[in-house]
């Protein structure tokens, strides 16, 4: 099995990056592959609603960047990890331009990260971490994942580069998302003969 985690910080080692490991060591002892893929700092513009992979359906984005390139990866993933720093209190830009396309083009070409297991983490100086936490969640659950939870909500608190490390309680929050993700792939790789089929996706306009 195997987890691929997005770091959609702009900083490579940052304390984003080091919630994503430490949440990865977990994963790890179990057995399970993990992978951190850095987003954060690349040039990634947002959705243009041109409705072309709707059309298409060959799981690509008309504009081929590296969200092309990370959806087949993450198609073939069992677990998907997000994390974030927190910028005015929601996710970072690049980092919601990144998400807002994958998800968008993995739904509309049949859900391919439906079922998949789905966690969130985020790093914050002080305040916004929980805001931050719940807009990365809507991805997840949107998508038909499946998601673990831990003892608090997935947030983790330091500002310069490491400083997450001294945050004790949130080093546990991270290392008990990660046994629970853990725990949870394996028990969706049991059950996977038993999941319901996936229904066409009804839309509603409530303007009349």
């Amino acid at each position: 099995m195997k987890v691929i985690a997005i770091n959609g910080s702009p900083k490579t080692n940052g304390n984003t990056h080091t919630a994503l490991a430490l949440v990865g060591e977990q994963l790890q002892k179990e057995g399970i592959e993990f992978e951190i893929i850095q987003v954060g700092n690349k040039l990634i513009r947002g959705c243009m609603a041109c409705g072309a992979c709707a059309k298409n359906l060959n799981e690509k984005c008309i504009y081929d960047d590296e969200v092309n390139a990370c959806l087949q990866k993450l198609k073939t993933a069992d677990g998907i990890l997000l994390g974030a720093p927190v910028h005015y209190a929601g996710i970072a830009g690049t980092m919601k331009s990144f998400l807002d396309r994958l998800f968008y083009v993995a739904g509309v070409n049949g859900g391919l990260f439906r079922h998949k297991v789905g966690a969130s983490v985020v790093a914050v100086r002080r305040s916004g971490g929980v805001p931050t936490f719940d807009a990365l969640n809507h991805y997840i659950t949107y998508a038909e994942m499946i998601m673990p939870g831990s003892n608090y909500w997935n947030v983790i608190h330091g500002r310069e580069p490491g400083e997450v490390l001294q945050d004790h309680e949130g080093n546990q929050v991270m290392r008990v998302l990660g046994k629970n993700m853990a725990w949870l792939l394996k028990l969706v790789a049991a059950g996977k003969a038993q999941a319901p089929a996936r229904e066409d996706k009804v839309v509603t306009n409530f303007v009349r």
